[in-house]
């Protein structure tokens, strides 16, 4: 699944007639980018889920013929739901997919439309045991929020280190011994067809609208959600307009 439903708000002015999936970038729209990737890995099962300008999208797609992959939108013009959301929204569009996973033992991988990298497809589904909940892409890099793994690269917590939140709160107040990493989140995992079975309880919470990290952060005491940090990891997330230029480069480079 790519999650393709984004505001891309830090995109404007491009993103006041463009959804952000279809910002240009060397020649090819965001979302050409993720759905070429994902094709040359051989997955042309896809889902795409849309918010903004939600019809240039699924116009963009049929002209393009689906760049010759199955691809289903999941349609959020009336809410956009976050990333947690917007799984639980395309759970109808996945639904016999997640049943051959289910026998298959294989996972769902789910991607951001807006984040470049020169990932290893293949080998990140390779890493992804069937058996726990999923794998986190993660990277050791400088930022203000972080995800927070145990010796096992287990879950844990999540921190922002700019506010000093910290979650679950009991980590603030008592220093966890567990915690032998903070890592930033990748936009990208390899999740069990189960997922869609844990999200009851946050759904009473918080309704149809959260994160994903919101229900990672709520189920990892149970499950098992581990940390996936790829060899000679290069990525970039193309959030901000005056990056435009350098994420060109990056592109071109991948």
């Amino acid at each position: 699944m790519i999650f393709a439903a984004g505001l891309g708000t830090r995109l404007k002015p491009l993103t006041d007639t463009l959804p952000k999936a279809l910002v240009p970038l060397a020649g090819k729209t965001l979302l050409q980018w993720q759905i070429e990737k994902l094709k040359a890995a051989n997955i042309t099962d896809i889902v795409v889920n849309v918010h903004h300008f939600p019809d240039k999208i699924i116009n963009y797609l049929k002209e393009n013929a689906n760049f010759g992959c199955n691809i289903q939108v999941s349609d959020e013009r009336d809410m956009l739901l976050e990333t947690g959301g917007g799984l639980r929204k395309a759970e109808a569009l996945l639904s016999s997919g997640v049943q051959e996973h289910r026998s298959s033992g294989e996972g769902i991988l789910i991607c951001n439309v807006d984040i470049l990298s020169n990932i290893d497809i293949p080998t990140l589904l390779q890493a992804y045991n069937p058996q726990e909940m999923g794998i986190v892409v993660v990277s050791q890099r400088d930022t203000q929020r972080y995800l927070l793994f145990n010796e096992d690269n287990r879950l844990c917590g999540w921190t922002n280190i700019a506010t000093g939140e910290v979650r679950p709160a009991s980590f603030a107040s008592s220093p966890n011994s567990l915690i032998a990493s903070q890592l930033a989140f990748s936009g990208m995992q390899v999740l069990s067809p189960r997922i869609f079975d844990c999200m009851d309880d946050i759904v009473e919470q918080k309704g149809e609208k959260f994160s994903l990290i919101d229900l990672y952060l709520s189920i990892a005491q149970k499950e098992i959600l581990r940390a996936y940090i790829p060899e000679n990891y290069r990525m970039m997330d193309v959030g901000k307009i005056n990056q435009l230029s350098e994420a060109e480069s990056f592109a071109s480079s991948l």
